[in-house]
């Protein structure tokens, strides 16, 4: 049974971090690609970043510079570096992973990030 149980979200004040952890069992962790997504009130979950097996990274253009995904194959961990976080970036945090196209996808049950002052 796959399970991905994310941790590390809280309220933060405008300009400050938090680091999201997913640990996932049940796949084999190292050959699937991994992802974080987020869903605001009112509003579609949109793709945040994703990693590859080989660790290629991908971000949407409104974290860019600011948010770093990265992944421990030995822990079977996948993270979210969260840095200068904006009012905007409140959300339902979610993390995901698939083998590659067209296989099962799994998503864990989200963090809240709320980012206010």
């Amino acid at each position: 049974q796959v399970q991905l149980v994310e941790s590390g979200g809280g309220l933060v004040q405008p300009g400050g971090s938090l680091r999201l952890s997913c640990a996932a069992s049940g796949i084999i962790f190292s050959i699937n690609a991994m992802a974080w997504y987020r869903q605001a009130p009112g509003k579609q979950r949109e793709l945040v970043a994703d990693i590859t097996s080989g660790g290629i990274t991908n971000y949407t253009d409104s974290v860019k510079g600011r948010f770093t995904i990265s992944r421990d194959n030995v822990k079977g961990t996948v993270y979210l570096q969260m840095n200068s976080l904006k009012p905007e970036d409140t959300a339902v945090y979610y993390c995901w992973t698939s083998r590659r196209l067209g296989y099962p996808e799994y998503w864990g049950q989200g963090t809240q990030v709320t980012v206010s002052s």
